[in-house]
C-alpha cells in the first residue's frame, strides 16, 4: 500500500501575503478614485451608452470629410514625428552624459572626478524636470504663446519625450554588459567610441524598439493634444464629438487604429533589421 506524497509550495504563504498586501493597498485607492464599474450596467446608463455607440455606425465616408481626415492625419503624423525627432536630439546627448558606464572618471582616481559627478547629476535633474510636466500642460502653454496649430504640439512632445527618452536610454545602456565599454575606456578610447563599439551593439534593438514605441505614444499624445488646439486628429475629433457626429468619430478612430498598427509594423521591421 502506497501513501500519497503531498508537495507543499514553500512560497505559498509569501505569495498569499503579497496578494493581501496588494489588496490592502489597492482597495483604498479604488475607493478614493470612486471606481464603481457596476454603475455602467444601470438601465438608464446602458440605454445612453447604446445610443451613443449606435451613432458610430456607419463610419462617415463622404469625400469632403475624408479630405479633412487626410489633412488631420498628416498633421498628426508630422507632429508626432517632428516631436519625437526633437526629443531624440534632446534625450540622446543627456543619456550619453548620465550613463555611468561611459564615465571615464569612474575608472580610477584622477582629476575631474567631482566635476564629472556634478555634471552627471545636473543632467539627471534636467531629465527629471523635462519629463515631470505632462505634454498636455506644455501644449496648453505653447498654444497660448504660438496660437492654434501643430507647432505647439511639436514643442510639447519634444520637451516631455526628451526627458523620457534620455532616462530610458541611459537605463538601457547601463543594464547591458558594460565590460566591453569599460575595457575600451581603460585602454585609452574615447567615450563616443566606447558607446559605439562597447554598448550599442548589444542595445541597438532595444533602443530602436523603445524609440518606435515612443513615436507610437507621440501619435496618441498628438491626438489628445488636439483637444486643446494643437491640431491634427484630436482637434477634428473634438469638433465631431461636439456636433454629436458619431460617424465622423468612428472614421477618426479607424484611422487611429491604422496608425498604431503601422507603428507595430515599423517596430518589428527595425528589430529584424538590427538583429
Amino acid at each position: 500500500m502506497t501513501t500519497a506524497v503531498v508537495h507543499r509550495d514553500p512560497q505559498a504563504m509569501r505569495r498569499l501575503a503579497g496578494w493581501l498586501a496588494a489588496l490592502v493597498i489597492a482597495w483604498p485607492m479604488l475607493a478614493l478614485s470612486e471606481f464603481k464599474p457596476w454603475a455602467l450596467f444601470g438601465s438608464g446608463n446602458l440605454a445612453v451608452i447604446g445610443g451613443f455607440l449606435a451613432g458610430f455606425f456607419p463610419p462617415d465616408g463622404s469625400p469632403a470629410f475624408l479630405a479633412l481626415l487626410a489633412k488631420a492625419t498628416l498633421e498628426t503624423l508630422a507632429m508626432a514625428t517632428a516631436g519625437t525627432a526633437l526629443a531624440l536630439l534632446i534625450g540622446a546627448p543627456l543619456a550619453f552624459v548620465t550613463t555611468r558606464a561611459l564615465s571615464i572618471s569612474r575608472i580610477g582616481p584622477g582629476p575631474g572626478r567631482m566635476q564629472a559627478g556634478i555634471v552627471r547629476q545636473a543632467a539627471r535633474w534636467l531629465l527629471m524636470v523635462l519629463r515631470a510636466i505632462p505634454e498636455i500642460v506644455w501644449a496648453l502653454l505653447f498654444v497660448r504663446a504660438l496660437g492654434l496649430g501643430p507647432a505647439a504640439g511639436v514643442l510639447a512632445l519634444a520637451i516631455t519625450y526628451g526627458g523620457m527618452l534620455g532616462k530610458v536610454y541611459a537605463e538601457i545602456l547601463e543594464s547591458t554588459d558594460t565590460r566591453p565599454a569599460r575595457a575600451l575606456l581603460e585602454s585609452g578610447s574615447g567615450r563616443l567610441a566606447a558607446l559605439c563599439y562597447g554598448l550599442l551593439p548589444h542595445t541597438a534593438q532595444e533602443l530602436a524598439s523603445y524609440t518606435v514605441y515612443r513615436w507610437e505614444c507621440a501619435v496618441r499624445a498628438s491626438v489628445v493634444m488636439g483637444f486643446v488646439g494643437a491640431g491634427g486628429l484630436g482637434q477634428l475629433m473634438d469638433q465631431s464629438m461636439k456636433m454629436l457626429n458619431g460617424g465622423e468619430a468612428s472614421s477618426i478612430l479607424l484611422v487611429f487604429l491604422v496608425l498604431v498598427l503601422l507603428a507595430d509594423v515599423m517596430s518589428n521591421a527595425l528589430r529584424k533589421l538590427l538583429a
